[in-house]
């Protein structure tokens, strides 16, 4: 390997010629409770400790500071990939992230959401062990979850949802019902109330929010039982940004603008394990 020399020392003339990953520009929703915001920095922190030297930035659909279009505007036109904090396909997804990508001059590509992912099930089952879910016999006898979502009018999302849910049910060993805040059915009382029919007297809600925020505290004032709390901080959020962030910085050849999403009018069967 050829070398030269440099105030630091030898350098491999390969390190001078690798180039600059992509930036990493995690895009949040908004909220305007504090405690997200929060959240979301921390999220980055750890992000930005796991991975020494990478170029990682915030930005916003709405709501807070900075919008994603001012955080683009700032990359100039520079490589960056777009991971959605967001939990499953919809409207910001397909639509305005990438015509937000695709309006500024930065040379950009969108990763896929966060979820469905085993990643989020082992947030998911931590949260509900730290909320008092237990690993009896009675548990598991009378024990069910309801995955309590934001909830979209996009038939994909419940897709997503749906294999989220599938898979904490395969981790739990009980029945797990996904169920919305808004704008898709069935609501948390609906479904609390069809898995007491069932038996299940011992429902626990599992928030599935990324932070705190109004429909997380919603949500969980229904619990006839326990409540878990939103997904956080808990260090697999990092691992899965990262993961989604190299799933398409390690692409070759792709285009800009390119969304990496599992394949539309799949079903919950059909989606991948891993959803790669």
């Amino acid at each position: 390997m050829n070398r030269i020399s440099s105030p630091l020392g030898l350098v491999s003339l390969d390190d001078r010629r690798r180039p600059e990953p992509p930036a990493l520009v995690l895009v949040a929703h908004g909220s305007r409770d504090p405690r997200t915001l929060n959240t979301v920095h921390r999220l980055l922190d750890q992000v930005r400790e796991q991975r020494p030297g990478l170029p990682v930035h915030l930005g916003h659909i709405e709501l807070n500071e900075p919008l994603l279009p001012d955080t683009l505007a700032s990359l100039g036109t520079a490589e960056a990939v777009l991971v959605p904090l967001l939990l499953s396909r919809g409207y910001h997804v397909k639509r305005d992230i990438p015509e937000m990508a695709a309006a500024s001059a930065a040379r950009t590509r969108v990763a896929a959401p966060l979820g469905p992912h085993p990643l989020l099930v082992e947030t998911l089952h931590a949260r509900l062990i730290e909320a008092g879910w237990g690993t009896d016999e009675e548990t598991r006898r009378t024990g069910a979850v309801v995955l309590a979502a934001a909830g979209s009018r996009d038939p994909d999302s419940a897709v997503d949802t749906r294999r989220t849910a599938h898979l904490l049910s395969d981790r739990l060993g009980v029945p797990v019902v996904p169920a919305y805040a808004s704008a898709a059915t069935p609501t948390v009382d609906t479904a609390i109330r069809a898995l007491a029919a069932r038996g299940r007297d011992r429902v626990a809600v599992a928030s599935y929010f990324t932070a705190p925020g109004l429909f997380a505290t919603q949500c969980a004032e229904k619990a006839p039982w326990i409540a878990s709390a939103p997904l956080g901080t808990h260090p697999a959020m990092a691992d899965l940004i990262l993961h989604r962030y190299d799933q398409v910085a390690n692409l070759r050849g792709a285009g800009p603008c390119q969304l990496a999403a599992p394949p539309r009018g799949a079903t919950s069967h059909e989606l991948p394990a891993l959803a790669v």
